[in-house]
């Protein structure tokens, strides 16, 4: 999760898996409007959107956020006992846990804009993780959100709604972005060169 303090409203890229509630443990979420944006649909990134009334998606998971199941979540077959280090508290139970519905109030496209008045985020169209995968571009500072298309860790392309040729085109997009810095929605932040390096490890892999 991301959290981005703006001058008129705040963003929040992705929410987690939702076994506790945001709006009631973490407070910064609700000191002024707050925008809820999915880099895409999985469980763990929008367990806690349905807490939020500005809720913004890519079209091509839009259905997913408004009737989520543990299917096209892939709560199932992944959310275990074994995922955690401690179980969240009582009433959480694994094999009965569910994202629940949280219809888009905008729907994202390649090339839009998300602002918060003094910042402004360029929606770039990701696919190949997911569908409707998206990453957030600041091009004034070089800062990048890039979901879960890329991060500095091992990159999972073998779920049932991935698709490696797509990946491996959205890679190729995406390499000479002027990034500065990345936040993905895993593993800790890294610079553009690591950007790149990322990039271009993946394509040689998926080259073999």
């Amino acid at each position: 999760m991301w959290h981005i303090r703006g001058r008129d409203r705040d963003l929040l890229i992705d929410s987690g898996m939702g076994v506790v509630s945001l709006r009631e443990w973490v407070p910064i979420v609700t000191e002024k409007p707050c925008i809820a944006v999915a880099s895409h649909t999985h469980f763990d990134h929008v367990g806690c959107h349905h807490e939020f009334e500005e809720r913004y998606v890519h079209a091509d998971e839009a259905g997913i956020m408004t009737a989520p199941t543990r299917a096209n979540t892939l709560a199932d077959p992944y959310v275990t006992d074994e995922i955690f280090t401690k179980l969240p508290p009582l009433p959480y139970v694994s094999t009965e846990y569910a994202v629940k519905s949280a219809p888009a109030t905008r729907i994202l496209n390649d090339g839009d804009s998300v602002d918060t008045g003094d910042r402004h985020f360029e929606v770039i169209h990701t696919p190949g993780h997911s569908p409707g995968g998206i990453m957030l571009f600041e091009r004034a500072t070089g800062i990048l959100f890039s979901g879960d298309i890329v991060y500095d860790g091992p990159l999972i392309d073998d779920t049932p709604d991935a698709h490696i040729p797509t990946y491996i085109a959205t890679m190729k997009r995406i390499h000479d972005f002027p990034v500065r810095v990345v936040h993905g929605g895993h593993f800790p932040s890294f610079d553009g060169s690591r950007y790149r390096e990322l990039i271009q490890e993946y394509l040689i892999e998926k080259s073999d």
